[in-house]
Parts: structure tokens; C-alpha cells; sequence
């Protein structure tokens, strides 16, 4: 079997364990704050299955959405249709990014730009939403340092999770290999369906997550051209960063 990345069973776990509206550590309320005052189109880049879109757009704000995954898209064009929602939702990675529209505001919640796992991709990445961004418009997006588990071959653990049609799904995770110097780790995540005791669907997920220096991201986006860049602590904005167990939140305006 070959490996998905957002495939059908990663989409309805994603579903159940990021449910619209919820916010993790008070990003949804974050973001929405900071956004409030735009009178332009936003972008959410990685937009998943519309956990932090939709309350966007039902506080009154233009965002349109983009994902790699037709998987991720399919439910979230769901969820907006049955909010009576009108979304501009587009497929395509952010390395060949190529919209009609420049964008007020970019963001990427979730840790979400953690993703890219190369580098050269992830700043090839950054220059293309730059370039959509409106001179003066604002790229907000989150990151996090991963645990200390980094040990190679440990079983992450098996997680269960209950669908509402009575169906089970099963995953198992796996680190596989970690690389301190290049600061990347994978895993391998098996996914099972199981209906009334039988196995009926599985798939393979390759997880990859590549991670930043504090100051390093913030001379990252220097280097593209950005300005202004100010890094929050905990979604509370112009708090200075203390440890590794924070969540940072980058601020950069396009010149």
C-alpha cells in the first residue's frame, strides 16, 4: 500500500478531534482579533477541513481558503454549504501557489507550516505568499518546537476514535526518524477502519514536521522580504516568548 498524506480516514479523524470553532489555546478568538479591522479579502493557507475558517467568515470576514487535499477540501466545502456559507476554496500546495486575487491578510494556524518538510520547499513557500499579499498586507501564521521523543522505531501509541455511525477507526504511530542537526522528525501513521469487528479500510499516512528556531523563523522571513515581524507567546499579542512549550505567533508585513 502506498502512502497518503490527507487522505480519507485522516479527514474524518481530523474531523472529530478539530471540530469547527475549536479553539486550541485560544487561537480562533487570536486570529479573529487580529483580523478584525480588515476591509479586504484574507487567505487561510492549509485550510484544512474548516475548523478556523468558518467561525472567520461567520464574524463577517472575506477569507478564501487553499489545501493540498481534496480530501480536506471536500469536508470543508461541506460544512460551509450546510452553514449556508459562501467560500472561495482552491487546491494546489503553497510551493505553486498562483491565485487571481492579493490578499489582505495570509494566515496559517495550527502549526500548520510545520507541514513542508524540506526547506528549500518551505521558503519557496514563503515567497509565494508574499507575493500574493497586497503591499502592506500581513502574514500571521503559528509554530510550536516539538516534544523530546525522539527516539527512532518507538511506538508512538494507538489512538481510538468513535465515528457518530458507529464505525471505529484505529491509528498507530511510529517514529521512524528524527534528525536533531536538520531539525525534521517522521512518523509513520497507520490508520484501520473497523465496522461491527471487521476491518473494512486502512491506509498509510507519511507525518512529517519540521520545526524552527524562535529567532531563526523570524530571520527566515526577513530574508524574504518581510517587515515589521513581531513574535507573540500564547496567541496573547506583543507577549515576548520565555520557553519551548509556548506556541509563537509570527506577525510580518509585506513591504
Amino acid at each position: 500500500m502506498s502512502f497518503s498524506y490527507y487522505g480519507e480516514l485522516c479527514t474524518e479523524v481530523y474531523d472529530l478531534t478539530k471540530q469547527i470553532g475549536q479553539s486550541f489555546g485560544g487561537d480562533i478568538e487570536y486570529y479573529r482579533d487580529r483580523l478584525k479591522l480588515c476591509k479586504g479579502r484574507i487567505l487561510e493557507a492549509m485550510v484544512g477541513s474548516g475548523r478556523v475558517i468558518i467561525p472567520l467568515l461567520e464574524s463577517g470576514l472575506q477569507v478564501d481558503g487553499i489545501d493540498y487535499s481534496p480530501e480536506m477540501l471536500a469536508s470543508c466545502r461541506q460544512r460551509c454549504e450546510e452553514r449556508n456559507l459562501a467560500v472561495n476554496l482552491y487546491e494546489s500546495n503553497l510551493q505553486e501557489l498562483s491565485l487571481p486575487d492579493k490578499y489582505e491578510a495570509i494566515i496559517i494556524p495550527g502549526g500548520s507550516f510545520l507541514l513542508i518538510e524540506k526547506r528549500e520547499e518551505s521558503l519557496n513557500a514563503l515567497k509565494h505568499l508574499y507575493h500574493h499579499l497586497q503591499p502592506g498586507g500581513r502574514l500571521i501564521l503559528d509554530l510550536f518546537l516539538p516534544d523530546n521523543s525522539f527516539e527512532c522505531g518507538r511506538l508512538g501509541g494507538t489512538s481510538t476514535f468513535n465515528l457518530p455511525n458507529g464505525d471505529i477507526i484505529t491509528m498507530e504511530s511510529n517514529l521512524v526518524e528524527a534528525d536533531l542537526y536538520n531539525q525534521y522528525k517522521v512518523s509513520y501513521l497507520k490508520y484501520e477502519k473497523w465496522r461491527n469487528g471487521t476491518l473494512i479500510q486502512t491506509e498509510l499516512q507519511r507525518f512529517a514536521l519540521r520545526w524552527y528556531g524562535v529567532e531563526e523563523f523570524k530571520l527566515v522571513l526577513e530574508s524574504i522580504g518581510f517587515s515589521d515581524v513581531v513574535v507573540s507567546a500564547d496567541f496573547e499579542y506583543g507577549k515576548a516568548p520565555t520557553n519551548g512549550m509556548q506556541k509563537f505567533v509570527y506577525e510580518a508585513i509585506r513591504k
